[in-house]
Formats: structure tokens, C-alpha cells, sequence
């Protein structure tokens, strides 16, 4: 039976809460297509995830599969995988620098790991940054770049190791990186900074449960205090915007003999696909909704009338149908406030449920009301910063935090 690493998880962290808080967030599957461990961002669930090789963990001890766990989510919670990356981009000695830098605290490490002070980087002290790493590689490549330009004296041969960079005899990272770099357009940018959100929503619960036991197992203070500033970082709301609304895109099919059909020329008609994206647009009404954030928002929402049809639904505790109008695609709209009173999201929630028209839901509030029942279409919360960091109730969808 191969080795399921799902099933020892809880013994490896036992004395690690911390760890064990971010590994119950992030899922972990087995697969034989990685040589050991790695993490990455799925494109689908735009969710963080460990991929492991069953064969590699069988042959460790338990106290190096612990290490390996730490190894892995600390790549999450140090930001490697979306964030901090240098100038030169994704790097073999970026990916040796992060490495370094996670592994000058994990004693029980594999010995096939990056470590400083250990072998070729038995010059390098421990407890650095990543980004200190990096620099002190790099002055290393190129001194041995000036000396092997000396001492071959003329010899063009070719130097690189196939990857673009110098040959220079480092080894390899022990883990997969894979996948950390791959943001080819501007949805995949947002699908990483969404992402990265829920990402640092997992931390914070994490941290959460740490200080309240007041045990963060091998975590020391400063990384503790890293860990907690890095949970201040905003992502782009309006990139999360434009995200949500063209994943909502769904496909109507119509026929037209002006294009030619594939599977059966000149006899079927062809098939025409207009990609649009229904979305219903839910504003809080409550006074406690800010002037600034209405303004902002629907700012955003005329820009992204070009690409989509909103429907607006001003609510408080209710859906007053009078007041529900269709943004049509092109047109601009100005704020307003239409209603006044409580907050329930029961109303809004059930009104486009019944509807079974949309593709999917925005809600702008403040998020002061009671957790509302399940939505039939992907529902998204815009929010005020103080809100976003403390809602009233506990979701796993996405909020968003408006500002400037």
C-alpha cells in the first residue's frame, strides 16, 4: 500500500500547532510526476496545495518527513511561491536562496537539502533571508565565472548547464518549485493574488491559534513577528474584480451559416460563440456603508461595463424590485443611495438564487449582518479594510477589501 501522508500528518506536527493550523488549510495529494515534495497554486480552485512522492517519503524518518512538512508551507508562509521575487525573475540560485533561507532552522532536514554552512555553502552563516542568499550566489557565480575566464584564457566553449545560467556546481533544490513562476496573462496574475488572499487568511487563523495557546512550537520570535507583519499585505481589488467577472464567463452557442462547421462542412451550420458574463451586483444600502466606497466601486463597475451586463440589486432587508435595474454592457452609471435601514443577506442572496439567471455574485457592504445562506452561483464580498480583516461572520469565499 503506498505510503498516504494525510494519515501521519497529525503525529509529524504534533508539537508543531502553528504548522499543523496551515496544514489543515492547504491540501496535500500524492503524486509519482515529482522526485520528493513541492507546493504550488492549482489554477482551478486558485487554492495552494503540497504535492508529495509516496516512495520519497517512505524512505525518510519521521523526524525528516516532519521536516520536509515545515520545509514546504514555510515556501507558503515566506511568500516564495507568488511574491518576492527578484529582478532576474525565477532562477536556479533564487530557488537555492529560498531553500537556504528555510533551512538554516529545520535541523532534522534531509541531508540531500541546501543548507548553510553545509558543502558548497559552507561559507554562508544561517538564519539569512532569502534575498541575502541571493546576493551572496550570485557574487559566488561570478567569481568563479572571472575564474574560469582566466584560466581557459580564450576557450569558447560553452559553460551553461542547459538552463540558460553558468555552470556553477551547486546542486539542485531538494523540492519541486515548479509552477511557482507560471503567470502567462492577467488572469493567471489574479488567480495567484486570490490565491495568496485565501492564503493569508489560512496564516492569520493559524497565528490565531498559536497565540491563543500560547505555543508556536519551534517558531522563534522573529519569525513569529515576520509571520505577523506579512498579514498586513492588501491584494489589487480591482483586479480581483475584473477576475471574478470574466471566470464568470459563460458561452451562448448560436448557429450561423457565415461560419463553417467543423465536424460536418457545407452541411451543418456552424456554431457562433458570444462570451458573456451575468453578474448580479448586490449593494448594502446601511448607512454604515461609506459614500468613499460606493464611489469607488461603481467607478470600477463603469469601467467594467465593457465586458459584461450587471444586474444591480439595492437591498437592506429586503429587495425592493422596483429599485433592481440591468447595467447594460457599455453604459455608465453614477452612485447613489436609494434605501436606508438594517442589513439582512438573506435578501439579496435568496432573490438571485430564485432568479437562476447569473453566473455570479457581488456583494458591497460592510459586512455587518449575520452569515447568510448557501449561494447557487460563485459569490464574491467587497468590503471596507476594517471589515475585510474582521468580518462578522466566518466564509470561505472570497473578500476583498475596497480602497484606493
Amino acid at each position: 500500500m503506498a505510503f498516504d501522508l494525510n494519515l501521519h500528518v497529525y503525529r509529524l506536527l504534533q508539537n508543531e500547532p502553528f504548522y499543523a493550523a496551515i496544514s489543515r488549510r492547504v491540501n496535500k495529494s500524492s503524486s509519482t510526476a515529482i522526485p520528493t515534495a513541492g507546493v504550488r497554486i492549482n489554477k482551478e480552485t486558485q487554492q495552494f496545495e503540497m504535492l508529495y512522492n509516496p516512495q520519497f517519503f517512505e524512505g525518510l524518518s519521521d523526524d525528516e518527513k516532519g521536516a520536509v512538512l515545515l520545509h514546504e508551507f514555510d515556501h507558503l508562509v515566506y511568500d516564495h511561491v507568488t511574491g518576492r521575487l527578484p529582478a532576474e525573475g525565477m532562477t536556479k540560485l533564487w530557488n537555492i536562496a529560498t531553500d537556504l533561507a528555510i533551512n538554516s532552522h529545520l535541523p532534522n532536514i534531509p541531508k540531500i537539502a541546501c543548507v548553510p554552512g553545509v558543502g558548497p555553502f559552507a561559507h554562508l552563516e544561517k538564519g539569512k533571508s532569502a534575498e541575502y542568499y541571493f546576493e551572496e550566489l550570485k557574487k559566488q557565480q561570478q567569481e568563479n565565472k572571472d575564474k574560469s575566464d582566466k584560466s581557459d584564457k580564450g576557450d569558447k566553449g560553452d559553460s551553461s548547464d542547459g538552463s540558460g545560467e553558468p555552470s556553477d556546481g551547486l546542486p539542485d533544490t531538494f523540492d519541486d518549485h515548479s509552477g511557482w513562476s507560471e503567470q502567462s496573462d492577467d488572469i493567471d496574475n489574479t488567480a495567484n493574488e486570490i490565491a495568496k488572499e485565501r492564503l493569508k487568511e489560512a496564516i492569520k487563523g493559524a497565528a490565531e491559534e498559536a497565540s491563543k495557546s500560547n505555543n508556536w512550537g519551534s517558531i522563534s520570535a522573529e519569525q513569529r513577528k515576520r509571520i505577523l507583519d506579512s498579514l498586513q499585505t492588501s491584494v489589487d481589488w480591482r483586479k480581483m474584480l475584473r477576475y471574478f467577472v470574466k471566470v464568470s464567463q459563460r458561452c451562448d452557442k448560436s448557429s450561423t451559416v457565415r461560419r463553417i462547421n467543423k465536424r460536418f462542412p457545407r452541411i451543418h451550420a456552424g456554431k457562433k460563440v458570444n462570451r458573456v458574463a451575468k453578474i448580479a451586483i448586490s449593494i448594502d444600502q446601511s448607512g454604515s456603508v461609506s459614500d468613499t466606497m460606493l464611489a469607488l466601486f461603481f467607478s470600477e463597475l463603469n469601467n467594467l461595463a465593457s465586458i459584461a451586463t450587471f444586474t444591480v440589486i439595492p437591498f437592506d432587508t429586503v429587495v425592493d424590485d422596483k429599485l433592481v435595474y440591468e447595467w447594460k454592457k457599455g453604459k455608465k452609471h453614477a452612485w447613489e443611495r436609494v434605501m436606508c435601514g438594517g442589513t439582512d443577506f438573506n435578501a439579496p442572496t435568496k432573490w438571485v438564487n430564485k432568479s437562476g439567471e447569473f453566473d455570479g455574485h457581488i456583494v458591497l457592504t460592510d459586512m455587518c449582518a449575520p452569515k447568510p445562506v448557501s449561494s447557487l452561483v460563485p459569490r464574491m464580498w467587497m468590503t471596507d479594510k476594517e471589515n475585510a480583516r474582521n468580518p462578522y461572520f466566518k466564509t470561505s469565499e472570497i473578500i476583498v477589501a475596497v480602497g484606493k
